[in-house]
């Protein structure tokens, strides 16, 4: 034979080989034969050139070896076969039928040949039932290690591959990675045909999280590789940044068009929404995701001051928002548009009802939801609304007689003689502190009632009251029998901490907590709400478990004592960064969501007292936000009365959430109230995980706060810089 000849014959083997279909062992078999010849996942890996998780799938038959691995797989397995041959049947040491390899973190792939529906063996992990060759590759990363929990019920198998998918390109091919590490192969070449994918084959999405609600869409995550081979920009140019989209004439939106694909008003931003038209009333559209574009802003997904988010490999990706989106929802953008459309899945504003003389179902609205657009309140609404058309010249600045000023806390104080002898100054940070006010808050859910005429107060009927408090003298308050200084405590009334001078509106919370103190008060007129109900509370529950499951991945939990919880704290920060970025996000969403409740035209979509978008949503309930707020100060106010009492201490300064006390050491624990056997005093500031309860926030001292003044002046709030001596990351609304 010519060499010519041998080494076309040599070319035909290799291709042979290629194709070649040989017959491999049952799974299980796979994983006895490496392990009676005593070899590790990774040894295997290697000489195949493989993955080490991709061995760990072949034996889970979760995936098939491909050409030209598959022949070479083979070729191992027939060699350890003549060499380990199986045991008997009734042999004690016998293979079990279905064996779980050590990378595989799922519930064990059921021997049948449809998809099974089965626990998942975490809770919030998605089931992984046994993929199709041509549609699935093995995973590269284990999923996010889940807190021990009720047993969730069973994975809907139209979701069974989890919420969302990064897309990110390999080798050549593009894959999805998806939550639970496991990594699919996607088959799409442009994107109209990525999004038929998506709705047919990917079985992505999420279930409602109520009856009458809706399944959340698949979302796809498209890494820089992605967009590229989507035929999409890695960047966009600076009139599209500002435009906040791609120009309209860009040719993947003429491949989206051609195709029959619709995009929503906002365009193909970095959070687009693509979608066929409804088919028998079913809905059929795909979130994408692109972090390249600004989807993922450092000030609510990322760490500012050391981004994760831009070198993060696809598969953590697909844990941390995979994660997210198991534990709060699928994301539908930032935040703080999340935590608001958290609320509308929660509680629906309809459902859908039988009519029994016809027999159709027809739309209702839910009772405990809120279900339209009602008419608004000057009081309680921006300066840039239409109501205020002409009501006052441009430039005016409404007073609190002319507008509801029901903010969080921005108050500091000179420190006393005495105080200035304490070496230090101890932050203490209220956690999940708007959630936790939000938690059995009574909100209105119909439009205003106008009361006029002195009207008697009422705190069962939530909403704004005109009513003058500036009688209420705290000076020398009495709390469980002992008197407090209280010209050391920032007014409850005003987010500046000082005393009211006059009339001014004021939520029902901020007005009950006077009457609480003793006081009189007479409304001069008022706007309540007579239907009311606890819309936020299951929007609560959602966000407290999220934020518990989360600390308690990074090792705090409930019941600590304190020194134990203040080291467990001490060491979040040095935890899995998917996690701690979880962590951020959760809160984000919380402050965020009530945020939005009275969003702004803050960055300028349509003239001055011109209508925005916002204003068409039945949850622009600006009168809800200022109730959340009022609680968040009123909540803060009674506990630093009772920690007055207790020890004698007061704050001298608050941001937000955060108080600064002067201590004589640098810990909290020197400076919180304890009784004599060493229990927190009851109704004071209490360290813990739960929302509501305090961590350390940080520590300076009483030097470093006296030179910041004279910096500074009388502008200077050191609770802003009290975690590292810089101003703190304002992530609030």
């Amino acid at each position: 034979m010519s060499n010519d000849e041998q080494a076309l014959f040599s070319a035909i083997d290799a291709l042979l080989e290629q194709v070649a279909q040989d017959p491999l062992p049952p799974p299980a078999e796979r994983k006895r034969l490496r392990e009676a010849a005593g070899l590790s996942q990774d040894q295997i890996a290697k000489a195949l050139q493989a993955r080490r998780e991709s061995v760990g799938n072949w034996e889970a038959g979760r995936s098939e070896p491909r050409p030209p691995k598959r022949a070479a797989y083979a070729r191992l397995l027939e060699g350890l076969a003549t060499r380990f041959p199986a045991p008997a049947a009734d042999s004690p040491d016998a293979a079990p039928a279905l064996a779980v390899p050590e990378a595989f973190t799922g519930p064990a792939p059921q021997p049948v040949p449809a998809p099974a529906v089965v626990p998942p063996s975490r809770p919030g992990s998605s089931s992984t039932a046994k993929p199709t060759a041509s549609s699935r590759r093995p995973g590269a990363k284990k999923a996010v290690k889940k807190t021990p929990a009720p047993a969730a019920a069973a994975t809907d198998p139209r979701f069974e591959n989890g919420p969302l998918a990064v897309l990110d390109v390999e080798d050549g091919q593009v894959v999805a990675y998806c939550v639970g590490g496991l990594v699919l192969d996607v088959p799409a070449k442009t994107l109209p045909t990525l999004v038929d994918w998506t709705l047919t084959e990917a079985r992505l999405g999420q279930a409602r999280l109520h009856r009458s609600g809706y399944d959340a869409d698949p979302m796809l995550v498209l890494t820089p590789a992605a967009l590229e081979r989507y035929g999409l920009p890695t960047t966009l140019t600076p009139e599209e940044r500002s435009a906040g989209r791609l120009k309209d004439g860009h040719k993947v939106i003429k491949q989206v068009e051609r195709a029959g694909l619709e995009l929503t008003r906002r365009g193909f931003g970095s959070w687009t929404r693509i979608f066929y038209r409804p088919e028998d009333g079913k809905r059929r559209c795909v979130q994408l995701c692109i972090p390249a574009w600004g989807a993922l802003p450092t000030s609510e997904w990322d760490d500012k001051k050391d981004p994760k988010l831009p070198t993060m490999s696809a598969a953590d990706l697909a844990r941390f928002l995979g994660t997210y989106a198991e534990r709060v929802i699928t994301p539908r953008g930032f935040t703080a548009t999340t935590g608001l459309a958290l609320m509308t899945a929660l509680r629906p504003p309809t459902r859908a009802e039988k009519d029994e003389e016809t027999g159709t179902f027809e739309r209702a609205f839910n009772a405990d939801a809120l279900t339209q657009v009602y008419p608004v309140v000057e009081c309680e609404v921006p300066d840039e609304h239409p109501i205020l058309k002409g009501k006052w010249p441009r430039h005016h600045q409404r007073t609190p007689a002319e507008m509801l000023m029901e903010e969080p806390f921005s108050w500091c104080r000179e420190l006393t003689d005495d105080e200035c002898l304490k070496p230090y100054l101890v932050g203490i940070d209220v956690n999940m502190a708007f959630a936790a006010a939000a938690n059995s808050l009574v909100v209105g859910l119909n439009g205003p009632t106008h009361l006029t005429g002195n009207p008697a107060f009422d705190k069962s009927l939530p909403g704004s009251w005109l009513v003058d408090l500036s009688h209420v003298d705290l000076s020398r308050a009495r709390v469980g029998g002992r008197t407090i200084d209280g010209d050391r405590l920032p007014s409850p009334f005003t987010p500046t901490g000082e005393r009211p001078t006059g009339p001014g509106w004021y939520a029902t919370p901020s007005v009950a907590y006077a009457v609480q103190l003793g006081f009189d008060v007479a409304p001069i007129e008022a706007y309540v709400r007579t239907e009311t109900g606890r819309y936020l509370d299951p929007w609560y529950d959602r966000l407290r478990d999220a934020y518990l499951a989360t600390m308690a991945d990074l090792g705090v939990v409930p019941g600590m004592d304190d020194e134990e919880f203040l080291e467990a704290m001490a060491r979040v920060k040095d935890g899995d960064p998917a996690l701690t970025l979880l962590l951020k996000a959760i809160k984000a969403t919380a402050k965020g969501g009530i945020g939005k409740l009275r969003q702004r035209n803050s960055r300028g979509e349509v003239p001055f007292y011109e209508p925005w978008p916002a204003l068409e949503r039945e949850t622009w309930r600006p009168d809800i936000r200022a109730a959340v707020l009022s609680t968040v100060r009123v909540i803060m106010h009674r506990k630093m009365m009772k920690t007055a009492a207790a020890a004698d201490i007061y704050p001298v300064a608050i941001a937000t959430d955060c108080l600064v006390y002067p201590s004589n050491g640098p810990s909290p624990l020197d400076l919180l109230p304890y009784t004599p056997d060493g229990k927190p005093v009851t109704g004071t500031f209490r360290l813990g995980v739960s929302p509501g309860m305090v961590k350390w926030e940080g520590t300076q001292t009483v030097l470093w706060a006296e030179e910041q003044f004279e910096k500074n002046g009388g502008l200077f709030n050191i609770a802003r810089n009290i975690k590292n001596g810089r101003p703190a990351d304002d992530d609030g609304e």
